[in-house]
């Protein structure tokens, strides 16, 4: 999806972000972060930095160790940046992200949304973090569930064995019950 959206980009100027939630870093990713990481992203796309963005960061440089952005001054920035352009946030893997963070970026991902017409937002993640999409976007959430095939699964981890550096250390009894239970366990995914 993110690869489609970015070969489109090339072609209709549409600015696309990214952020990807992952388990292993879930307690460095907070709602702060994210929004930065997207924030920095829609930046980078810019010909120069826009003023009120310079200006921000100005004033956070000069308070006492550079207190850094809060997340009410980031959505603004995203505002202004986003106000007239056609853009694309995308955010993978929502149900990675620690619960207790995940009602704040909906919450910030749906005032983007509402001051901005022109943006759209795709977002992966489980079943079991759909009521919150629905209350944190407040209802303006369509959903597309999608599941994995079995043979997609297998032929990942099948691409994923090879590549293993240490091929020995695993039988075959093993690379069988992963090969059978794996696939079968594959949960559904939502797309928002």
């Amino acid at each position: 999806m993110i690869d489609k959206l970015c070969d489109e980009a090339v072609e209709g100027n549409p600015t696309v972000v990214c952020f990807y939630f992952d388990f292993a870093a879930r307690n460095e990713q907070l709602p702060v972060n994210m929004l930065g990481s997207l924030l920095r992203q829609l930046v980078s796309g810019q010909g120069e930095i826009p003023e009120v963005i310079v200006h921000a960061f100005r004033k956070e440089k000069m308070s006492i160790g550079g207190r850094g952005l809060q997340i009410s001054e980031i959505l603004n920035m995203f505002q202004t940046i986003i106000a007239t352009r056609r853009t694309f946030i995308c955010v993978d893997a929502l149900d990675e992200c620690v619960p207790e963070h995940r009602m704040v970026v909906l919450g910030s991902l749906g005032q983007i949304l509402q001051g901005s017409p022109n943006t759209h937002l795709f977002m992966t993640g489980r079943s079991h973090v759909r009521s919150e999409v629905e209350r944190g976007l407040g209802g303006a959430a369509v959903f597309l569930p999608i599941r994995a095939t079995e043979d997609g699964v297998v032929r990942f981890l099948r691409e994923k064995l090879q590549k293993d550096t240490i091929p020995n250390m695993m039988s075959s009894t093993l690379e069988g019950d992963i090969m059978r239970s794996i696939p079968a366990i594959s949960s559904e995914t939502y797309v928002v």
